[in-house]
């Protein structure tokens, strides 16, 4: 079987790569010229782990290829996945131009039946403008040709997203045929041998779940940095809170961890997006309206501790900063909170050191000159007046806090991921403050 992806960004390069590792044959595309070539060569434009040594594997081997040709591509393939952005648009909808265009280069280019599958994340009724798209050209060329349309989002993590593809929690695909269940049951065969389950259901449905999903996990993102904010005005420490109800089989422990907000490319979009679809239905969303607002809100907490416990004046003030991406294991900065950290502290007149183990070069096109980058996160200590840990990397977990000490111009650290021990950190001489916990406490 020969599969096409079109688009060959985060998405698509590892549905693309995963698939060639199982032995489907895969071609690439993407009208980026300087891309396809990069990619030609083994030169790929996003980190993530064990994705480059894969994607090189399988070029040697004659399963992955790039083209920026989608009539080539087409060519003998059976299966097209849709795997091109779909941005916000200015009132927060998912901006469709990218997947219409590509429905539309399918009715101009194919000869034979396809199924053409979204792969990007798209609202719901996407998978009818697409079958209208190839059908239009499709009328235009005067051939009648038979094609399915399918939905099957995809449910990557960034900095495990090979492992999430290969050994998936679940595969949903949205259809309305046979013949499409069929091709995606084999072509996900080799990914269910293990029991991972393949869920088919209508397309409408498909295409909610995945908004569906991710917004239901902001929102437990969001209710866990209200509920830290409450207990550090209580009293309570949100940490123990965590564990009480993390316990509790029905809400379980994972994204329950208080913090400074969520980030990335899903995320802040996709509920964007989904209470801009409920509010074309006459319907609002009041429990996600309220996400967004507190995730918003929560970007500002470290910026508003280190102001307070500088008197309200940081001009001129060195703030070390470890760690710029939205998350580890990723140069993702979309959304990240260090984007607002960073640009409120140098408003304020603070100077910033920073460091980031895999995101510093894409840290200076959000910055520019504006803040100095360093080498290792030591060297971001030197004379700081303070360190403002944002990204919870691992290199970051168990640091030599005598050494730091030695370091640091003032002993202090703003910790926005709460990855130290208080009672540690305080042992060690530091000013310590985190999320969720009344730390000017005894």
């Amino acid at each position: 079987m020969k599969v096409a992806i079109i688009g060959s960004g985060y998405v698509g390069l590892v549905t693309g790569t995963c698939f060639s590792e199982v032995g489907i044959d895969v071609v690439c595309v993407d009208i980026d010229k300087n891309k396809i070539e990069n990619l030609k060569n083994g030169i790929i434009p996003i980190f993530e782990p064990g994705l480059e040594e894969m994607l090189t594997r399988n070029v040697k081997k004659g399963r992955l290829s790039f083209t920026t040709d989608i009539k080539e591509a087409l060519t003998d393939a059976v299966v097209l996945f849709i795997a091109v952005g779909t941005p916000p648009d200015e009132d927060g909808s998912a901006d469709l131009k990218y997947v219409l265009s590509v429905a539309r280069d399918c009715g101009k280019n194919m000869n034979d039946y396809l199924l053409i599958v979204t792969k990007s994340t798209v609202p719901v009724g996407t998978a009818t403008k697409v079958k209208s798209a190839v059908q239009d050209e499709l009328n235009k060329r005067g051939i009648v040709l038979q094609f399915d349309v399918a939905s099957n989002p995809e449910f990557l993590k960034e900095g495990a997203a090979i492992d999430d593809f290969l050994k998936p929690d679940r595969i949903v695909v949205g259809l309305e045929s046979i013949r499409a269940e069929e091709l995606m049951k084999s072509l996900y065969k080799p990914f269910t041998l293990n029991g991972h389950p393949i869920i088919f259901m209508d397309i409408t449905s498909a295409e909610m779940t995945k908004y569906a999903a991710n917004s239901m996990l902001a929102t437990k993102i969001s209710f866990m940095n209200d509920i830290a904010n409450l207990c550090e005005i209580v009293g309570a420490d949100i940490n123990m809170v965590r564990k009480g109800i993390g316990s509790d089989s029905r809400i379980g422990n994972k994204f329950i961890y208080p913090g400074i907000g969520y980030g990335g490319s899903c995320f802040p979009k996709d509920v964007q997006a989904l209470v801009k679809t409920a509010s074309q239905f006459n319907y609002e969303l009041r429990v996600l309206k309220a996400v967004e607002a507190v995730n918003k809100d929560q970007k500002l907490v470290l910026f508003n501790k280190i102001r307070s416990y500088f008197h309200n004046d940081i001009k001129g003030k060195t703030i070390a900063v470890w760690g710029l991406s939205f998350k580890p294991q990723t140069d993702d900065m979309r959304e990240a909170p260090s984007l607002v950290i960073v640009k409120m502290l140098l408003a304020a007149g603070a100077k910033v050191k920073a460091y980031d183990p895999i995101a510093m070069k894409e840290a200076k096109h959000h910055f520019g000159d504006t803040i100095t980058y360093v080498d290792d996160s030591f060297e971001a200590l030197i004379d700081a007046d303070c360190l403002a840990l944002i990204t919870e990397w691992p290199e970051f977990r168990f640091p030599n806090f005598r050494i730091m000490k030695k370091l640091m111009k003032s002993p202090v650290i703003f910790d926005g991921r709460n990855i130290y021990d208080l009672a540690e950190v305080r042992r060690n001489g530091f000013d310590y403050f985190c999320i969720g916990v009344n730390t000017t406490k005894g």
